[in-house]
């Protein structure tokens, strides 16, 4: 096992950061291991407790660290274990949580298999980023808020928000709960491709849908403990089926969504829709799956108008906050359009 220790923006002299440090957005002091087994990052984990965190591509994980979001004393580096880094199509795929985004992006048999988880990690920031960061690590994406995605003394400044030093959700502040979103792209195809994922922990490991590994809390938005590790995903086979992820953001690259929608839907052969998921992301602190909406499109042959009544039935889950970018009333106002659009993508 590697292991070395993070000392070169340490203040030696009075072992405190500065606001200069803070400000040119350095990182901790920290010790990073390496370890080369499941067993052994499990074991590091359950020892340093909340002082540790798992370390993948980190491409979400370094930027919190240095706006202070984060400040773990050890980093466990996930780089050396083989398991997480393989991809098998046995009845469904089977994919390692640390498998680059790009590979999932590209890869041509999730392309042909799954072209919606295809399409959601090709849409994940900028190549380089992609490069970097991987399938799991999008999965277990932290929740983002505008009052809380900010420098330290931007937050300090205004009064540190619920999610981090504070008592207050500046979203809204009669909030018992932080209403931080869910900005991962992977995860709402994850929940409508009816996906499991497999986490190993000090307790042994255990298997759990991707639907119910979310909470619709800005803070613990996550199903699982401190000490598990995202291991693998399990995606059943999807024959036949039609599928869309469909994203907005201000800009066509780097930008996290503010509003997804990730569709699965199954016809027979004379056109009528034996199953449908509609899949809401950014809209809440977990994905939203639209029930209702569903309904309207099960057991239907897929008209403009079965199609605008169940769009209009998944935009009601949607309340947007001043938590993300754009205004409330345009973000409220797309989402029946998005969900429309992301039907007809699928179908055609």
């Amino acid at each position: 096992m590697l292991y070395f220790r993070n000392l070169f923006m340490w203040n030696l002299h009075s072992e405190k950061l500065t606001l200069t440090d803070i400000s040119m957005l350095r990182l901790p002091p920290f010790e990073y291991y390496s370890p080369e087994s499941i067993p052994e990052a499990v074991a590091l984990k359950a020892r340093f407790g909340n002082d540790a965190m798992y370390a993948a591509g980190g491409t979400d994980l370094y930027p919190n660290m240095k706006r202070r979001q984060y400040t773990p004393q050890y980093l466990i580096g996930l780089h050396e274990l083989k398991e997480l880094n393989s991809i098998d199509f046995d009845n469904g795929m089977t994919i390692g949580s640390g498998i680059p985004l790009n590979e999932v992006a590209n890869h041509p048999e999730i392309q042909k298999l799954y072209p919606a988880l295809a399409n959601a990690a090709s849409l994940v920031s900028a190549p380089q980023l992609r490069n970097v960061g991987t399938i799991g690590g999008n999965l277990c994406l932290d929740t983002r808020c505008t009052y809380y995605n900010q420098t330290y003394p931007w937050r300090k400044a205004l009064g540190f928000c619920l999610k981090k030093d504070g008592d207050i959700c500046w979203v809204a502040r009669s909030s018992p709960v932080c209403l931080a979103v869910s900005s991962s792209d992977c995860a709402p195809v994850a929940v409508a491709l009816n996906a499991e994922y497999r986490l190993a922990g000090r307790n042994g490991q255990k298997i759990i849908a991707a639907e119910n590994f979310y909470l619709n809390d800005g803070i613990d938005y996550l199903n699982k403990t401190h000490d598990e590790l995202l291991v693998s995903i399990y995606i059943p086979s999807h024959e036949g089926w039609l599928m869309s992820y469909n994203k907005m953001r201000r800009r066509d690259s780097i930008d996290f969504p503010v509003l997804s929608v990730a569709t699965a839907l199954s016809l027979d052969k004379a056109g009528v829709c034996t199953s449908a998921r509609i899949v809401l992301g950014a809209v809440a602190s977990c994905p939203q799956r639209a029930l209702e909406a569903e309904k309207i499109l099960t057991g239907e042959k897929l008209s403009a108008e079965i199609i605008e009544t169940s769009a209009q039935t998944a935009a009601k889950l949607a309340k947007p906050m001043d938590n993300t970018d754009m205004t409330l009333g345009f973000r409220k106002k797309m989402v029946s359009g998005f969900v429309k659009d992301a039907i007809n993508d699928a179908l055609e």
